[in-house]
Formats: C-alpha cells, sequence, structure tokens
C-alpha cells in the first residue's frame, strides 16, 4: 500500500472513530435543526457549521452582517465574544468591520475580537481553539479563495467542535463552486435593494438580503426568504412591505448636472 493510500484510510478511520464518539452530541445539533419555528425566518440555536455563500466578493458586507446578525442573537453574558477569522493578506484587499458601521448595525464593536492569521493552517487551528472557549458565542471565517486545506475532513473536525461546545462557526465563502461539507446548514445570499431612509428617501436603509436554503432541514417548508433587519433583528418582508418600501426609479438626467451646495437639505431662515 502506498503512503498516500494508507494516509487516506487513516483518516477515514479518524473520521470514523469520531463519529462514533459524538454521535449523540451530532443527533442533539440535529434535533435543533428540526425543532426551528415555521413562522418567518428561524431563529437558530448555537453549535451549528453554517456556510453562507455569495457569488462575488463584493458581497462582503452583506454576507458578514447576515453573519454578525446570528451571532448577535447568541450572545450572552456567559457568551460575549465573537470572533472574525480572516488572513491578513485578504484583510488588506477587502477590509475589516469598521467599529461606527457596526454600532450603526445594532452590534457592540467591543464584543468582536478580530483575528488575522497568516495562512490557513492558523486560521483554522485559531477556529478550532476559539470554537472550544465556552465565553465565545459564534466565530466567523471570512475566506476569500478556495484553499484546499479546508476540505471536508477539516469541515468535519470543525463540525464535532462546534457541537460539543455549543459555540457557531459561521463560514463565508464566495464564488459559485460548492465543495463537499459537513456543514448543518448552506446558505445562498445576494444583496437586495434597501428599504426607504425615513428622513431621506435618496439614502440607502436598512439592509436587506434575498436568502435560500442550499443545504439544511428546517422545520418551515420556506427555502428562500426576503429578509430585512432592525436593530431588534431579522424581518421577513411579503409583498406588500416590498411595494410600500420600494425606491421609485428617477428619470435619466439629460447630462451631467453638478450638484448644488447643501442639495436637498432644508433651509431656516
Amino acid at each position: 500500500m502506498s503512503l498516500p493510500d494508507r494516509q487516506q484510510r487513516l483518516a477515514a478511520l479518524r473520521d470514523t472513530i469520531a463519529d462514533i464518539e459524538r454521535k449523540p452530541v451530532l443527533a442533539e445539533r440535529r434535533s435543533v435543526l428540526a425543532a426551528a419555528p415555521g413562522d418567518g425566518f428561524p431563529l437558530l440555536a448555537g453549535g451549528l457549521l453554517q456556510e453562507i455563500f455569495t457569488d462575488e466578493r463584493r458581497n462582503s458586507g452583506a454576507i458578514l452582517g447576515f453573519a454578525l446578525a446570528q451571532a448577535k442573537s447568541l450572545l450572552s453574558e456567559k457568551r460575549c465574544a465573537v470572533i472574525y477569522l480572516q488572513l491578513g493578506k485578504q484583510s488588506q484587499e477587502m477590509g475589516l468591520p469598521y467599529g461606527p458601521g457596526l454600532l450603526s448595525f445594532g452590534f457592540d464593536p467591543a464584543s468582536l475580537i478580530l483575528v488575522r492569521p497568516a495562512n490557513m493552517v492558523e486560521l483554522l487551528w485559531a477556529a478550532e481553539e476559539a470554537l472550544a472557549c465556552k465565553a465565545v458565542a459564534a466565530v466567523i471565517a471570512d475566506i476569500a479563495d478556495q484553499p484546499k486545506v479546508l476540505d471536508f475532513t477539516a469541515s468535519r473536525r470543525l463540525n464535532l467542535r462546534a457541537a460539543s461546545s455549543g459555540t457557531s462557526f459561521l463560514l463565508l465563502r464566495y464564488g459559485t463552486t460548492r465543495e463537499a461539507s459537513a456543514a448543518h446548514l448552506r446558505w445562498r445570499l445576494t444583496p437586495a435593494l434597501s428599504a426607504r431612509k425615513r428622513f431621506d428617501h435618496l439614502a440607502p436603509g436598512p439592509l436587506r438580503w434575498r436568502v435560500q436554503l442550499e443545504k439544511g432541514v428546517l422545520l418551515t417548508q420556506q427555502t428562500e426568504w426576503l429578509l430585512g433587519w432592525t436593530q431588534n433583528g431579522f424581518t421577513t418582508l411579503d409583498a406588500a412591505n416590498r411595494a410600500a418600501n420600494r425606491h421609485a426609479a428617477g428619470a435619466p438626467l439629460p447630462r451631467a448636472v453638478p450638484a448644488h451646495l447643501a442639495d436637498g437639505l432644508s433651509e431656516t431662515a
């Protein structure tokens, strides 16, 4: 037997043993999924491995907002921290969470810990260590590329660690390719047109997402949602809400028109 074949068999045996040892824990996580409420978007319990996909990197802010919204619902006095993992070189390209923006989103920046590993091996190690910490509500890993080290075996280990500790792991991914993974849930997310801002209909309003469940089982038969956001949590939008809050399309300008100073602001004597 060649060395690569032997290593593959050893890895398969380790997964089998881990499955036997952790089977009650995984069964408990599945029961949590089955007990998710069917009215509106489900409020998910901790201890789940979730993949959140979007087609393009420019949607990174949208999927991070969706992940932070879930993480916020898991925060408590005992679990008071959220860990955000991103490779150092990718954070220079894609940016990092912005404190004042988090505040306006309703998320306390003091609860967020940023970790910038040098490579994927260090990132996965940091993820496992963070998942084992009882003071952590959720771990968010923002992965811009398609690293080979993040294979099914790695996702299985993260699944087991999340299930045993009760800490959720939210994996942010980009592109249309889907690899095999041990994630409990897989979401596909695209940003939607925001609602109207109360005092300025031309300004962007609260976030909205179009969310599709690609993998996983919930009690509800629904697999697609149009979600809005308030500082109190998700709101599920129906057709009436969409029409009432839709931005009206303005007529195109015939030529470039410079804006006047303080254009659109009210004037006082």
